[in-house]
Order: structure tokens, then C-alpha cells, then sequence
């Protein structure tokens, strides 16, 4: 009986917790997953500094409203042919330093939107430098990405905007 008792306490203790090394990959490919998962979706990507939990999204979300707005007040001092409009989808990625500066600037698909991808280089060149990232965001973040899709418009309206509903460029 106590034979069959000590065998029923070995099955029911918990299992070995993982080694760091264990632990440590599979943080690496949540990250890896959550970076996917941003990029498919076209929003903000944030380039974590090492060993550093993600920013509060409160933060990170108020900084990008008020990085659109900035795009937006900008975009009234350079000036756009709006005959100049192509028909396809075109995309560029532009990412921020912690300081405000500008990191790079890529064109990821450029379409038939050239006037239109220089005419959001200059704007960005004119709102450079933005804000320095809240504090919340600076522990954690060495960079923060921002993809802007150029869509064809059938109207005059213009302007920024994030886009909440996952669609990708």
C-alpha cells in the first residue's frame, strides 16, 4: 500500500519548472510572434531594448495621437498637387528615435504614388524633431516604427489616421 501511495505522490507533484534558458526562448518567441502580429497589421511596431518589458499601451497609444496630429498640423505647410494622385496602394515606414529624431525612412511599396511618398518624406522632415517619448515608453523602447499607406482617394480629403480595424496596406 505505501508503495502505491509514494507512486500516486510522484504523479501528482507539479512538473520541473523550466530552465532560464527555456523561459528565455520562449519570451524571445512571444516577442517574435507580437512583432509579426504588428507588422501584418500595419500599426506601430516598437523595437524593445533587451530584457525590457513592452510599454504601457496607454502611453504608447496617447504618444501615437498626438505623433499623428504633429503629421497632420505639418502637413498644412507642405505643399501637395493633388492632380498628382496615382491608383495603387503605396506604403513607407519611417521610425523615431527616444529623442524625437528620425531613425530611417523606407519606402516599402511605392505603387504609382511617387508624388505622394515625397510628399509625406517632406512632412515628416518637417515635423522632426516630434516628442520625445514618455517615460513609460523611453524604459523599454530603443525605436518606434511607424507604416503609412498611401491610398487612392476618390475625394479631396486628406489627412493622417490610425487604423484600428487591422487592415494592412
Amino acid at each position: 500500500m505505501k508503495n502505491f501511495l509514494d507512486d500516486l505522490e510522484a504523479e501528482a507533484k507539479a512538473p520541473a519548472k523550466p530552465s532560464l534558458a527555456q523561459r528565455s526562448l520562449a519570451m524571445a518567441r512571444g516577442q517574435g510572434q507580437q512583432q509579426a502580429r504588428q507588422d501584418e497589421e500595419g500599426t506601430a511596431t516598437v523595437e524593445l531594448l533587451p530584457n525590457m518589458p513592452p510599454p504601457d499601451p496607454f502611453s504608447l497609444d496617447f504618444y501615437l495621437d498626438s505623433l499623428v496630429k504633429r503629421l497632420n498640423r505639418s502637413a498644412a505647410f507642405v505643399r501637395n498637387d493633388p492632380r498628382s494622385k496615382g491608383v495603387r496602394m503605396a506604403a513607407v515606414h519611417f521610425r523615431i528615435n527616444p529623442d524625437g529624431s528620425l531613425k530611417t525612412f523606407k519606402v516599402l511599396n511605392a505603387g504609382d504614388q511617387q508624388d505622394e511618398i515625397a510628399f509625406i518624406k517632406s512632412v515628416v522632415e518637417r515635423a522632426i524633431p516630434f516628442a520625445a517619448f514618455p517615460p513609460a515608453v523611453a524604459r523599454s523602447a530603443r525605436s518606434l516604427g511607424i507604416t503609412i499607406c498611401i491610398q487612392p482617394s476618390s475625394g479631396g480629403n486628406f489627412g493622417f489616421s490610425r487604423m484600428t480595424d487591422g487592415r494592412a496596406c
